[in-house]
């Protein structure tokens, strides 16, 4: 099997800064910011700008060219529009010449190695960049203009699929917000009981602080300690383990979660919330999660979840503006004070059935997205070794 031939990019390629003072730039130009490119190459609410609007020079590009951000390389912000425009300096337009495929250099500057070498021969510590010149000096193998785009043409459909399953999946994302506020926001709700998030709980307590629990007295075994890692995702998950021991736990019983405790963390990134699982073992909670325990004749667990996660009363309450957003500070007591209309309890239900097979699909597409990230993955790392039949 003949060797390809390796190439410096400039022998093939021109790294194309045409400059364009911003008292040139038409009304209508499409911009692209290294804002507007997701790590991957996505690009993202593109807008034209009129003239006068941006501030410095920027460079021109075409549908001819590829994106590259330079700063900080290691995003892999590396893009190929399907329209001309201005872009920030930030970001570098590359013009294949006649004897390299435009996708085939896309996949291969997107390849991990490639991120990793980018980032390697990056200058400046706070805000690192590839230079032009470092771009430039980049070897490529380069096989037939054919094999190029032949190896290009598999890597596309791969990707192509890929992303396809991602787009699918942020669409299940957004299905319980759907389902939220079909249920409980769109429609005439006022017959529905104004009632306190302390009028529908048994129990809300936050955990021990200060001498009774020390990060000392953490062991390898014991009874688990939740903490903010376990809610910051708006589900429950394990991602540190601490333990405290059997001894330490008898001094602490007050502060047991229960199954189906609703979690809201009260410190450091404020607002998250999950419900503890009905496979919980023994645990206690720390003064970072806030732990309600509901009256589950009158709330489920996944309903005020939601409702503290989605419901725009509820965030107005907590003085933001959006969902997701991280609240400026919590405490039990404005936890406990928070008001909402209560909806019968067999709404609450079908909603809650509703959510746990929207999660379920969920669940199911992450993993298929997983798949294929692999899949892609060992594609395009076999492309380049020359592996592709």
């Amino acid at each position: 099997m003949t060797a390809w031939p390796t190439v410096y990019l400039h022998e093939v390629a021109m790294i194309d800064r045409t400059g364009v003072a911003p008292s040139d730039i038409a009304d209508g130009t499409l911009y692209v910011g290294l804002e507007h490119i997701e790590s991957g190459g996505r690009l993202l609410d593109i807008k034209p700008v009129a003239n006068g609007d941006l501030a410095s020079s920027k460079f021109r590009f075409t549908p001819k060219h590829v994106l590259y951000g330079k700063l900080r390389p290691y995003l892999a912000k590396i893009a190929t529009p399907d329209f001309s425009g201005v872009c920030s300096t930030d970001i570098l337009p590359i013009m294949p010449g006649a004897r390299l495929d435009r996708s085939y250099l896309t996949h291969f500057l997107r390849q991990p190695s490639m991120v990793d070498y980018a980032t390697s021969r990056s200058e400046g510590a706070n805000l690192p960049r590839l230079s032009p010149k470092a771009l430039a000096e980049f070897e490529i193998p380069l096989p037939p203009l054919d094999e190029q785009r032949r190896i290009a043409a598999i890597l596309d459909q791969a990707d192509a699929l890929r992303r396809a399953r991602n787009r699918a999946t942020e669409l299940l994302d957004n299905l319980s917000v759907s389902l939220f506020y079909e249920a409980f926001v769109l429609g005439e709700r006022s017959t529905w009981p104004m009632v306190s998030v302390d009028d529908i709980a048994t129990d809300i307590r936050t955990g021990p602080f200060g001498s009774q629990l020390l990060h000392s007295e953490f062991v390898d075994d014991g009874v688990a300690v939740l903490g903010i890692d376990n809610a910051v995702t708006n589900e429950f998950a394990w991602d540190r383990r601490r333990f405290i021991t059997p001894e330490k736990y008898q001094k602490l019983r007050r502060f047991t979660v229960r199954p189906g405790d609703v979690l809201i963390t009260i410190m450091g990134t404020c607002g998250r919330c999950a419900v503890v699982p009905e496979d919980i073992p023994t645990a206690i909670n720390t003064k970072h999660l806030c732990c309600i325990t509901l009256d589950r004749s009158k709330a489920l667990p996944g309903f005020l979840q939601a409702a503290f996660l989605n419901h725009p009363d509820i965030l107005k309450q907590l003085g933001v503006q959006a969902k997701g957003a991280v609240m400026p500070g919590l405490n039990m007591g404005i936890i406990k004070s928070l008001s909402l209309r209560l909806p019968p309890l067999d709404i609450q239900s079908d909603f809650v059935g509703k959510l746990a097979a929207a999660k379920e699909l969920q669940s199911i597409f992450r993993r298929s997205d997983e798949a294929l990230a692999g899949l892609f993955a060992s594609l395009r790392q076999r492309a380049f070794r020359r592996e592709l039949s």
